[in-house]
């Protein structure tokens, strides 16, 4: 309730305020931005989108991606798995602590590529 009050918390806000402030500064980061969250929602009906102060929430039955511009050239891209080792582009969560098991760093568009949605797909098929 004292969130609320405040208007600290993410319901009190709009979805397109919550995504502007987020990229405030950081608007290089848009493109790789629209084009995560491009290919996240067309997966399927059940996919959905939360955004939140500093990111942005996907979820299915639970949570399997967040979105948030860590840096003013970076995004992070957290990934939720059941049992996936690391290696590659695949690191421990880091900043995403226990929301996510790892976290893939982007800071190019170039990166947004096939093996990036092949991961997120996995993340989202171990959320059903």
């Amino acid at each position: 309730m004292a969130l609320k009050f405040r208007e600290a918390d993410a319901g009190s806000h709009d979805a397109d305020d919550l995504l502007a402030k987020q990229y405030q500064g950081k608007e290089t980061l848009v493109p790789i931005y629209q084009a995560l969250q491009q290919f996240i929602c067309q997966l399927a009906e059940d996919v959905h989108m939360s955004p939140k102060k500093n990111a942005v929430s996907f979820r299915r039955k639970r949570q399997f991606a967040l979105v948030q511009p860590s840096t003013k050239t970076r995004i992070d891209l957290g990934l939720k798995f059941n049992n996936k080792g690391y290696s590659g582009r695949l690191e421990t969560s880091g900043i995403f602590g226990t929301m996510c098991s790892h976290r893939i760093q982007v800071t190019d568009i170039s990166q947004v590529d096939t093996e990036l949605f092949n991961l997120i797909k996995e993340a989202y098929l171990e959320a059903g």
